[in-house]
């Protein structure tokens, strides 16, 4: 890659955290920042509602930013908390269990030199703490916050990124009002679909604005042996379809479910052609997990419609910091937890 850094915009990378049952994993996402080929300005690590680690990261990594969540308990919160502090002019995400290519900084930021990127997302490479289960469908691969296949594996404009390695333009975040504080994880509660509710806000507030998908900027994401399981499958795919229900109540139906459709148009009928081919091991496990695996998102997507619950409103967005509530409200290490 030829790009001259010098005119690339500059870049806050933020990780969010919130047990020290992930510590090394941890240390190695910092490192990871650290070994960049394109250096990173700032780092910040945002701790979620845990005292012990804020205090151990805030002594265990000189240079970087340590804040605490200033807004609602959970990822998105800590993400708002994260974009409200940056200093620089994009605002990238990597997971607290996942670690960066070396050149994974300099990808991001090349694709920023059309000024229609409003973010680039890249490839997420799963990390099996043990073997891959020969049942796991690929195509199920977002069920462990990683690349799956049937995405594109060149260059191209995405509806959504995975949360695990994300970036955007600092100035259509705070103008897009941030993430919801009503969707995402709490700690291990296996929700999410925040990612996708932005992205479908930041392409509503500007129809010309390109998300872009970066295959060459990529990381590998952790997966421990509870998340290689068939109960972890099946709860996760669930949780999908409920998190799914909310967006679709909150964006409509057709732009939060257009993605889906193809998917399941293309994708997963591919996928039962290759696990159903002669001689192919585990292949109708793998059939099976695909069938499980749609129905029962789907189960979770119709509960999820079931509901009336309304969520809380978004912030309305506007220019600057105002469009980020925890703005004035968080501290660097050594501030204090609020």
């Amino acid at each position: 890659m030829n790009t001259d850094t010098r005119s690339l915009p500059t870049l806050t990378v933020v990780v969010c955290a919130y047990t020290l049952d992930r510590w090394d994993d941890l240390r190695a996402a910092v490192g990871s920042l650290r070994a960049q080929r394109r250096p990173v300005e700032e780092t910040v690590l945002v701790v979620d509602h845990c005292r012990e680690l804020y205090e151990r990261a805030a002594a265990a990594f000189p240079g970087v930013r340590v804040l605490a969540n200033a807004e609602r308990q959970g990822l998105s919160g800590a993400r708002n908390t994260g974009v409200a502090a940056a200093r620089c002019e994009v605002v990238a995400f990597l997971d607290d269990d996942a670690a960066a290519d070396p050149d994974w900084s300099g990808r991001l930021l090349a694709r920023y030199a059309d000024r229609a990127v409003a973010g680039v997302g890249g490839l997420v490479r799963p990390w099996w703490v043990t073997r891959r289960p020969v049942w796991f469908p690929r195509e199920f691969d977002w069920v462990v916050g990683c690349s799956y296949r049937g995405l594109p594996e060149q260059p191209s404009p995405v509806r959504n990124f995975i949360g695990a390695n994300m970036s955007f333009r600092r100035s259509e975040l705070l103008a897009a009002g941030g993430f919801r504080t009503d969707l995402g994880r709490v700690g291990t509660r296996p929700l999410g679909c925040e990612e996708t509710e932005l992205c479908l806000r930041i392409a509503a507030r500007d129809p010309a604005a390109v998300l872009l998908h970066e295959p060459a900027a990529a990381v590998r994401h952790r997966v421990p042996a509870a998340r290689a399981t068939w109960a972890y499958f099946v709860a996760r795919c669930y949780a999908e379809g409920l998190s799914k229900a909310h967006v679709a109540r909150l964006g409509g139906t057709r732009a939060a479910l257009a993605s889906e459709r193809a998917y399941l148009r293309s994708t997963v009928p591919r996928a039962f052609v290759r696990a159903l081919r002669p001689g192919r091991p585990g292949g109708l496990r793998t059939a099976s997990a695909l069938a499980g695996g749609v129905g029962v998102t789907v189960a979770g997507y119709v509960a999820g419609r079931v509901r009336h619950a309304e969520p809380d409103p978004v912030p309305d967005p506007a220019p600057g910091p105002a469009a980020v509530p925890a703005l004035g409200r968080v501290g660097d290490a050594g501030g204090g937890l609020p």
